[in-house]
């Protein structure tokens, strides 16, 4: 059996809050799909949302970790790919909701908003937590 498969992307505000976060993936057993961007340098946050997503699309990943400055606009370039449900979170809460009623498929988290602690936290309940399904699954089929 293969190894779920994490994709992780961000922009350059959110660059060094990923590679923290890509380190506690793999202590946590999954294989890392890093899609950059990797230094400081002043890059394009639609960019790295839509290769994030389309690597879920595509199936080379499984799930997503995006982080950008704020979160807002990373989370709004995954979101305009079908079958993406990528959640802004801001702590543990959001994370597990945002998995057992959401089914979402990506966490996205701001660099600049958020903690370094608070951050890895919501990764940890964000990738533990199941979908529930039940009453949640036909609001989560509406959204295509």
């Amino acid at each position: 059996m293969s190894k779920t498969t994490i994709a992780l992307a961000a922009d350059h505000a959110g660059y060094e809050l990923k590679d923290l976060l890509k380190k506690d993936v793999e202590a946590l057993g999954f294989e890392v799909l890093d899609l950059g961007t990797n230094g400081p340098d002043r890059v394009d946050y639609p960019d790295f949302g839509s290769a994030l997503a389309k690597a879920i699309i595509n199936g080379d990943a499984q799930t997503g970790i995006l982080v950008c400055g704020s979160g807002i606009g990373i989370s709004i370039a995954a979101n305009r790919h079908a079958g993406i449900r990528a959640a802004l979170c801001h702590d543990e809460t959001l994370a597990r909701l945002s998995r057992e009623h959401n089914d979402a498929n990506v966490l996205v988290l701001g660099a600049r908003t958020t903690g370094i602690e608070v951050a890895k936290a919501c990764l940890k309940t964000f990738l533990n937590t199941e979908f529930a399904g039940g009453r949640h699954q036909g609001r989560i089929e509406k959204l295509g």
